[in-house]
């Protein structure tokens, strides 16, 4: 298959796991959008076998399947796939999200949708599995945002924003894992450890401060969003 210059596939295979087949043929027509070639499966044991079969660049996952739940469908890609999996589901409980989450799922988004959601999730997905994951001793932009992870420093629009320690320490874990939710608890136990004693209202307030350092309007913030009851993530889309 061919690839895009920034090392994703030129026509993506997106698989996708859902047993409604009025949502399946909306998913498969918004795709088309994209030439992204669609691979429908109509249970969790089914989403299994096409996963091992296709090698799907991407995963539309329902959490409510006949058979094997979402959540087991997951659990089982994720031993052996690295493959991007967007789950979608009615259920938007915090809990549901962060099970999800950590199992290994890397967005979630609940229905309804609209197409344009839909594709922008995917798209942030596709394009993080086709760059090459930044590492400690890399840069890396976010719109008008430069990273130097080893250098520990940020610059926005050229000009250094002066970080504290503990801002770009959460700067740095969001950086790790762009375009993707990190959980509030994985955040936590980043920066301060399993065992450390800070708590979400002191994450809250740091993230806070490091929004007026980087967003162009902090009360709107666009570059480091809130995925409400579940945590943060780093968009790298152009403003």
């Amino acid at each position: 298959m061919s690839t895009a210059t920034n090392g994703a596939p030129a026509h993506p295979k997106i698989l996708v796991v859902d047993d409604e087949p009025k949502l399946l043929r909306a998913i498969k027509s918004v795709l088309a959008q994209r030439d992204y070639e669609f691979i429908p499966a109509a249970s969790g044991e089914e989403g299994i076998e096409f996963a091992v079969r296709y090698k799907p660049d991407a995963i539309i996952l329902d959490l409510t399947l006949p058979g094997i739940s979402g959540l087991e469908v997951c659990r089982t890609i994720r031993e052996w796939s690295s493959a991007p999996i967007l789950i979608l589901s009615v259920r938007d409980s915090e809990a549901d999200k962060i099970a999800a989450l950590e199992l290994g799922a890397d967005d979630y988004l609940t229905k309804p949708f609209s197409s344009g959601e839909l594709l922008a999730r995917l798209r942030a997905l596709l394009r993080r599995a086709g760059a090459t994951p930044p590492s400690a001793g890399t840069a890396m932009r976010a719109g008008s945002l430069d990273i130097d992870l080893s250098a520990r420093v940020v610059l926005k629009a050229g000009r250094d924003v002066g970080l504290t320690r503990t801002e770009f320490d959460i700067l740095a874990v969001l950086a790790h894992n762009p375009d993707r939710v990190v959980t509030t608890r994985a955040l936590l136990d980043e920066v301060w450890g399993k065992s450390g004693s800070s708590g979400t209202q002191a994450l809250r307030v740091h993230i806070s401060h490091l929004r007026s350092k980087i967003e162009d309007d902090p009360s709107r913030p666009r570059r480091l969003v809130t995925e409400p009851g579940v945590g943060y993530r780093l968009s790298t889309a152009d403003e």
